[in-house]
């Protein structure tokens, strides 16, 4: 699966209709960024069953702040809707794939646990 350019309007449609969402925050003028580009354009072949997101700070820049993009590239990970990593940083293709193991792994009614524990303290 090609990775996917997404904007301000279909991300929450995308988050929230897929189960697994990586989503990297990137700008043509970042060098790390086109670095990772590759990376993550490779594991998309690989994980069918993920959905592989690209966001161009420059023309999306109020998701950018809504995300609270500070440094790119920033990769985010979603389960189910669900926000489970999120790290400035061009990440190396072990490190990914380590990254979308952890994530398949998750049980995500301990993470919708954890999380119910930690609004109501």
């Amino acid at each position: 699966m090609a990775t996917l350019d997404i904007s301000e309007k279909t991300f929450n449609d995308t988050i929230s209709g897929n189960d697994i969402v990586l989503v990297d925050f990137w700008a043509s003028w970042c060098g790390p960024c086109r670095m990772f580009a590759p990376t993550f354009s490779k594991a998309s072949e690989v994980h069918a069953d993920v959905v592989f997101a690209k966001v161009d700070t420059e023309a999306e820049q109020g998701l950018s702040a809504a995300a609270n993009i500070t440094s790119i590239p920033t990769l985010m990970a979603f389960r189910e809707g669900i926000l489970v990593f999120s790290q400035p940083g061009a990440m190396n293709a072990a490190g990914l794939e380590e990254l979308i193991t952890a994530v398949k792994g998750l049980d995500m009614e301990d993470v919708r646990s954890k999380m119910s524990t930690a609004a109501a303290s």
